[in-house]
């Protein structure tokens, strides 16, 4: 059954500033829908009451400076895939908007509705792990920034207070010497949620792993950076997969078993430190 339209209000603010003086219990963003919609036309959708954020220009654009690359939370997946500079140094960002849903959502859909969302299965969070992505949170009292690493701390729980806004998401450069790997196994190869993320990267230094980032989603309740294997790989690339089973925590749900998502993540794992 769909949703009653007249039981709900969406109203678009002139600036960022009108938007964050109205944001908070009663008033929830609104960006491109994408998530927002699927439970509207489900019937699902408990909150009535948002804010068009769409067309705010000061939370869009793709800035490049000598240290980092920021973009606006409105940055949709087709914006990430067609810049540049993301596509040679982030690579990984790229590959995952490109195989977020289809054309239509990838159109629509942002990196930062995608980040709020909190999905453990969402495809591009993982690589933001790997690239040790930090957040600009905003509201009408000021903003901080703080490493996209702490920002979910549970299934769909985040540190985003509710008149705060994620307003930027920045990248640092500097990835030079570095092997980058992005898996995404679904039922399907397009348009479709994902079983098992994985999205790593790895640094060698005389034919050591010096650094390695790795990062999973569809394994844990939040998409999680798996920090006590990337020690592990460190200290013995041959002990890094016994970490990980220890420290991933794979459900059962309607779209697979955890013993399936145990195997499918220790076959990437072995296929990233292969390649």
């Amino acid at each position: 059954m769909r949703s009653y339209v007249p039981a709900y209000e969406l109203i678009a603010p002139k600036n960022l500033e009108q938007a964050l003086s109205l944001i908070g219990e009663e008033w929830k963003p609104f960006a491109g829908g994408t998530d927002l919609m699927v439970l509207f036309e489900a019937g699902k959708l408990p909150h009535k009451k948002f804010v068009n954020i769409w067309g705010l220009p000061e939370l869009r654009g793709i800035v490049v400076s000598p240290e980092y690359v920021t973009l606006g939370a409105l940055t949709t997946y087709t914006q990430v895939q067609r810049d540049a500079v993301l596509r040679r140094e982030f690579p990984l960002l790229v590959q995952a908007a490109s195989e977020t849903g289809g054309v239509a959502t990838q159109n629509r859909g942002t990196l930062g509705g995608n980040i709020v969302n909190a999905s453990p299965a969402a495809d591009s969070p993982p690589t933001l792990l790997v690239y040790d992505a930090e957040l600009e949170l905003i509201s009408k009292s000021g903003s901080r920034w703080v490493p996209y690493a702490t920002f979910h701390t549970g299934y769909k729980q985040m540190i985003l207070r509710p008149d705060e806004l994620v307003a930027r998401i920045r990248l640092p450069r500097g990835r030079e010497g570095w092997t980058d790997y992005y898996r995404k196994v679904g039922t399907r190869r397009a348009q479709a949620i994902s079983k098992v993320c994985f999205a790593g990267a790895l640094r060698r230094e005389g034919g050591r792993i010096v650094d390695v980032r790795i990062a999973i989603g569809s394994v844990a309740p939040i998409v999680i950076q798996c920090r006590q294997t990337e020690e592990a790989i460190k200290r013995d690339p041959a002990s890094g997969a016994a970490a990980l089973t220890r420290e991933i925590v794979p459900i059962d749900d309607v779209r697979s078993s955890s013993q399936y998502r145990m195997r499918v993540a220790l076959n990437l794992f072995a296929d990233f430190l292969r390649k």
